[in-house]
């Protein structure tokens, strides 16, 4: 250690704190806050921060707006916090479409307007532009939120406005939006078909599209988002007699899929993806079928080795796996309603 250069290990020590802790170090002198500021930085401290420690759950009701961290000694929520917004909303008119490494990305209701945030920083960039750019408008658009092999934070949003799309790219880096060409089946256009957001894992986004009536087609629609192509593959092979729902969940980069079925019960299956085919984990019983009175009441699912099936008010059910525990909670990218995001504190800017 005495070897070591003052700089790698002073860079060492900082890249492990938390991150409000790194925000208030920036005061310190001119030289830690530009070590600070450098992406280099930013992205080893953010590779850093996925623990336990770092996972929060964000919540938000008609009046408020609160965080509350996620105990893995017992896999409950801790006591909550307020969080007061940066930006001019409406009775907490916000809707949480995606996240990603501490980045939310919001749309506010009363102006469909695009916002990236950082609730830890509470940084945030307004996406909306006068050309019409960065307007969401729900249960018609998709989005999903990723980082490319350059290191550039990215959303991609999917419109569909009177039977036409338009696929939108805006760069972090770059500070705009770009159209590019959506090559897949144009049935899929229809507003007959339910996009999810965007889940990353492994280069790729993965969106699920269902058709909203029993027996429905159901797919998943894969955007690389290195070469900006887009592939269909099939769902996981689950009855199609009653509801489908699928979510996806990125667990140390394999894409998993919590797959739901049934009418007045639900069934869960868990999947995962090898290449572009679903492999079944587990099936009921591990979790009993579930009313669709409980069911509905379902926000998230994290796992630290088993799975855990979360409500507002905490665990529903414990999913007991025969494996090695993964260390830390992983965070989801859905939660029923847009009112809520588990995330995990980094500081990770919404702008350059």
């Amino acid at each position: 250690m005495a070897d070591l250069p003052t700089h790698t290990i002073l860079f060492e020590i900082l890249t492990r704190l938390p991150a409000k802790d790194v925000g208030r170090s920036k005061s310190v002198c001119k030289q830690w806050y530009a070590l600070l500021s450098t992406q280099d930085f930013v992205k080893i401290h953010c590779s850093r921060s996925v623990v336990s420690s770092n996972q929060r759950v964000l919540l938000i009701d008609d009046l408020t707006c609160s965080v509350r961290p996620i105990i893995s000694n017992n896999n409950d929520y801790g006591p909550s916090s307020t969080v007061t917004f940066p930006f001019h909303h409406q009775n907490n008119d916000v809707s949480i479409l995606s996240h990603l490494n501490g980045l939310l990305c919001v749309c506010l209701n009363h102006t469909y307007e695009l916002l990236l945030w950082n609730p830890t920083t509470t940084a945030f960039k307004r996406l909306s532009t006068p050309d019409s750019h960065g307007f969401y408008i729900n249960n018609l658009d998709a989005i999903g939120l990723y980082v490319d092999a350059d290191d550039d934070y990215k959303v991609l949003h999917i419109k569909r406005r009177s039977g036409v799309l338009g696929v939108y790219v805006y760069s972090r880096e770059v500070d705009s939006w770009r159209n590019i060409p959506f090559i897949t089946r144009q049935e899929y256009l229809s507003p007959h078909f339910n996009w999810s957001a965007g889940t990353f894992c492994g280069g790729t986004l993965y969106f699920t599209v269902c058709e909203c009536w029993i027996g429905g087609t159901n797919v998943v629609i894969c955007f690389d988002v290195n070469s900006e192509q887009f592939k269909e593959i099939s769902f996981p092979p689950v009855p199609s007699n009653g509801m489908v729902q699928g979510v996806l969940v990125n667990v140390k980069n394999v894409l998993h899929m919590f797959a739901s079925t049934g009418m007045f019960e639900m069934t869960i299956d868990l999947w995962t993806l090898q290449g572009d085919y679903w492999i079944k984990v587990l099936s009921c019983p591990p979790i009993p079928p579930i009313s669709l009175s409980l069911w509905c009441d379902i926000t998230h699912y994290v796992t630290n080795g088993n799975w855990f099936v979360m409500t507002k008010l905490g665990k529903l059910f414990t999913i007991e796996m025969d494996m090695k525990p993964f260390e830390c909670f992983y965070p989801v990218s859905w939660f029923r309603g847009f009112k809520g995001a588990v995330f995990v504190q980094t500081i990770v800017s919404p702008s350059i």
